[in-house]
C-alpha cells in the first residue's frame, strides 16, 4: 500500500509544485524544476524498494544515458510547438524519445560514458533550440489557469508513473532506467504551456528544462554509485547534489544573461 500511495501522489505533487512555482517566478523556473528527477526519482526509488539495489543501481546509469532522449524532446517538441497543436506536438515529440530510447537500449555502457553522453547531448540541444528572448520579470503571466489544471497534471502524471512502475519486472533494469526520465512531468507541463500561452513560453520552459538536465544527470549518477553501498541514503544524497548542482547552473546562467544585458 505504501508503494502504491508513493506512485500516485509524490511525482504529481512534485508536478504541481514545479508548476505553482513557474507561476511566481516565471517560465525559465518552471522549465528548470520540471527538469529535476520528480518522476525518475520517485520511479528509480520505488523500483529499488520492489527490486533491489542491484536493478536500481543498474536502472540509474540506464537513465542518466536516457536523459539523451530527453534533450532531443526538448528540441523536437519546441520546434513541432510552432507549427502544430499540443496533441500533435506531444506525440511527434514522444515518438522521438522512443526513437532514441530503442537505439540507446542496443548499448550499455558504464555511468562516466553515460554523463558524457548526456552532458554532449544536452549541449548540442542548447545549440539546436529555437532562438527566444529571454524572460523578464515583469513577463510572467498572471492570468487565472482554468479550475481543472492542477489536477488534471497531477492525475495525468500519476497515470503515466504508476504505469511504468507496474511494468518494470517485466522491462528489466535497462529499459526501466531508460523509460525513468521519460519526459512525462515535462510533456505534461509543457503540452499545458502550448495550449495556453503558445510556442514562445513553451520554448523558454523547455531551454529551462536543459538547464535542468544538469542536476538530473548529477542525481542519476549519485544513485548509480551509492546505492550498492548506502542503499535507501543514495536517493537522499542524490536529491541534495541535483539542488545543490541546479542552484549553482541557475546563478552561472544569470550571470552570464546579466553581463550579456551590460554590454
Amino acid at each position: 500500500m505504501d508503494v502504491l500511495l508513493l506512485k500516485l501522489f509524490l511525482a504529481p505533487l512534485l508536478v504541481v509544485a514545479s508548476t505553482l512555482a513557474g507561476r511566481r517566478w516565471g517560465a525559465d523556473v518552471a522549465g528548470i524544476l520540471v527538469a529535476l528527477p520528480i518522476v525518475a526519482g520517485p520511479i528509480l526509488f520505488i523500483s529499488y524498494l520492489q527490486h533491489g539495489a542491484d536493478f536500481a543501481g543498474g536502472a540509474a546509469v540506464s537513465s542518466l544515458f536516457g536523459l539523451a532522449s530527453l534533450a532531443a524532446f526538448a528540441v523536437v517538441f519546441s520546434c513541432a510547438a510552432r507549427r502544430l497543436g499540443w496533441l500533435a506536438t506531444v506525440t511527434t515529440s514522444w515518438a522521438a524519445v522512443l526513437a532514441v530510447d530503442a537505439a540507446l537500449s542496443f548499448v550499455r555502457v558504464t555511468a562516466p560514458v553515460a554523463l558524457l553522453v548526456t552532458l554532449t547531448a544536452t549541449a548540442v540541444a542548447m545549440v539546436f533550440m529555437p532562438k527566444v528572448e529571454p524572460e523578464l520579470p515583469g513577463d510572467v503571466d498572471r492570468r487565472r489557469p482554468p479550475l481543472w489544471d492542477l489536477p488534471g497534471r497531477a492525475v495525468v502524471t500519476g497515470v503515466l508513473v504508476l504505469g511504468v512502475t507496474t511494468a518494470s519486472s517485466a522491462l528489466g533494469p535497462q529499459w526501466t532506467g531508460l523509460l525513468a526520465p521519460f519526459p512525462i512531468a515535462t510533456s505534461v507541463v509543457a503540452a499545458f504551456v502550448h495550449a495556453q500561452h503558445g510556442p514562445v513560453v513553451t520554448a523558454r520552459v523547455l531551454s529551462g528544462t536543459l538547464v535542468g538536465l544538469l542536476g538530473f544527470s548529477a542525481f542519476c549518477l549519485s544513485v548509480s554509485v551509492l546505492v550498492r553501498p548506502i542503499g535507501a541514503a543514495a536517493f537522499v544524497l542524490g536529491t541534495v547534489v541535483a539542488v545543490a548542482v541546479q542552484l549553482l547552473a541557475l546563478r552561472t546562467r544569470r550571470t552570464l544573461r546579466l553581463r550579456a544585458v551590460g554590454r
